[in-house]
């Protein structure tokens, strides 16, 4: 048993004693068909820190090691019913490595990689004997040699694969050794059983280093398979609320909405937080994410500090993921910034819409902190302003809201900028972004009657007041918005609902101002 060579199964063994542990074995149900499947074998899952990543690895390690003898710490998991658990349990050779530990200082960059390799070799020398030479080729000779002699290969689980992005983020010389490195480990190699890598980050982007594309992402915007097995699924967190005796509806709110494939998932770390202290709360900022959420939403690109309105008013935006470069310096487009994020944790994405969002009240809370400052003049103002306009929507005063929003406005200028509906929009989010207190996440466009229903509100359940359907005009008329409502019957969608419904009709005029008008729906 070595550090990185068959290491044990010590830091598996310390979660699972954990009272708070939650079963994720099954994942190994999902990595053991890929051992050996030369288009399956090399696997890239990227998470925001704290999203179990690591514990993930050990549990990977402890299981396949040859240097453990780990079937007593797997005893009742969901795992030890498939039909392949025992064929593999502690029956490979495993190289386990942490590439963050190999790279504390910026001193580590030009060395990190024979470093690496030469602690490998150390206790590969010490496991397999004399079976191989060390030459100038390095590691990857020297797992060829072995695997020639003795036919046996070799798993790799690489934690914190990415941190050469993070740390030497200006250092493209060193990202590219690094790539051509790892493109040497593993391109063509049949030593390979499985390569296994987490990170913050999908595969760095690099021309002719896209012989590294050999591996199959699985990242928080293609979450294919393995969605549920990082994070806490629905079910997983009520059955821990239940036990803790904790309100599963506040924990929801705060730390649920994290969206991969068909799955909600909750933020773990948060989540245990929670369950620990019994506070409801931002625990984000307890974990150092490397970078401040201010100093990418502050960037200057056309249509970035609006779509940050935009959700902050619990609305979603139409996103390109496509051209994201996967790392932290390469950014040129709304687009990217917003990409970013969505690694980062700090948005979600939906793919079947092509659509960001921020997930909870946990990461709001963050985005709030984050434009209480210079750049963002006027927005905290203007979100302050949202519960007295909400309670006047509520009243159905058309005055007091119009007045509301024409503040709103002014206190945003220098961001929301009028041209067209989709600003107003955005101010309108902003303006009932208390609204994520009593409603669920409003309906932009919604197909309804013979229309599109600009924004509409759902209460939550429980909650006692009216749905809100909301119409938007320029330059026309605020009366025009309820007809428009009524002519295109678009409050035929929510037949359904029992509950009182307000049309709200909201008109911007470049002399006039805003115009509000509500009316109390019926059906008659």
């Amino acid at each position: 048993m070595g550090l990185y060579v068959n290491p044990g199964n010590e830091a598996f063994q310390q979660a699972i004693s954990d009272e708070l542990y939650v079963d994720k074995t099954m994942l190994i149900s999902r990595i053991n068909p890929k051992l050996n499947k030369s288009r399956m074998k090399h696997l890239c899952v990227s998470r925001p820190r704290r999203f179990g990543k690591s514990m993930a690895a050990d549990m990977l390690t402890a299981y396949y090691s040859k240097g453990s003898a780990s079937g007593e710490l797997f005893n009742g998991k969901k795992i030890e019913q498939e039909a392949s658990y025992k064929q593999h349990l502690n029956q490979h050779h495993v190289i386990r490595l942490d590439i963050q530990q190999f790279l504390f200082q910026k001193s580590h960059f030009d060395i990190f990689i024979d470093k690496i390799q030469e602690v490998v070799i150390r206790e590969l020398e010490a496991e397999f004997g004399a079976v191989f030479d060390v030459d100038f080729y390095g590691l990857p000779d020297v797992l060829r040699q072995i695997y020639a002699k003795t036919s046996q290969g070799f798993i790799f689980i690489i934690d914190e694969w990415d941190c050469v992005f993070r740390f030497a983020k200006d250092r493209q010389d060193v990202q590219k050794t690094y790539l051509d490195f790892l493109r040497g480990l593993f391109k063509g190699a049949q030593y390979v059983e499985l390569a296994y890598m987490t990170g913050i980050l999908p595969i760095k982007k690099y021309g002719e280093h896209s012989a590294i594309n050999i591996f199959d992402e699985y990242s928080m915007v293609e979450p294919r398979e393995l969605g549920e097995y990082f994070g806490f699924t629905e079910e997983e967190v009520a059955m821990q609320c239940k036990k803790h005796s904790v309100d599963y509806t506040e924990m929801k709110k705060w730390y649920d909405g994290y969206q991969l494939g068909n799955c909600l998932i909750y933020n773990p770390k948060s989540v245990i937080d929670a369950l620990t202290w019994k506070e409801f709360q931002s625990y984000w900022t307890g974990t150092e994410t490397y970078e401040a959420l201010k100093i990418y939403i502050d960037l200057n690109f056309d249509g970035l500090k609006e779509a940050i309105i935009e959700m902050l008013g619990n609305g979603r935006c139409k996103i390109n993921t496509r051209k994201f470069q996967n790392d932290m310096t390469t950014l040129k487009t709304r687009d990217d910034v917003l990409t970013l994020l969505i690694h980062l944790g700090y948005l979600t994405y939906d793919k079947k819409a092509s659509t960001v969002y921020i997930p909870n009240q946990e990461i709001a809370q963050e985005f709030m902190n984050a434009v209480d400052g210079p750049g963002w003049e006027g927005v905290i103002c203007a979100l302050e302003r949202s519960e007295n306009l909400l309670k006047s929507t509520w009243a159905m005063d058309g005055k007091a809201v119009a007045d509301g929003i024409e503040a709103i406005h002014q206190e945003t200028t220098s961001i929301l900028k009028y041209s067209d509906e989709n600003a107003l929009k955005c101010t309108i989010l902003m303006a009932y972004f208390s609204a994520k207190a009593y409603y669920l996440p409003p309906n932009l466009e919604l197909p309804s009657g013979k229309g599109f229903a600009d924004i509409v509100y759902l209460p939550r359940q429980g909650i006692e007041h009216p749905a809100l359907l909301i119409e938007l005009k320029w330059n026309k008329s605020a009366q025009g918005a309820i007809n428009q409502i009524k002519n295109k019957q678009y409050t035929d969608w929510i037949k359904e609902y029992t509950g009182d419904i307000l049309l709200v009709g909201i008109d911007y005029n470049e002399e006039k101002g805003h115009v509000c008008m509500i009316k109390k729906y019926s059906s008659k």
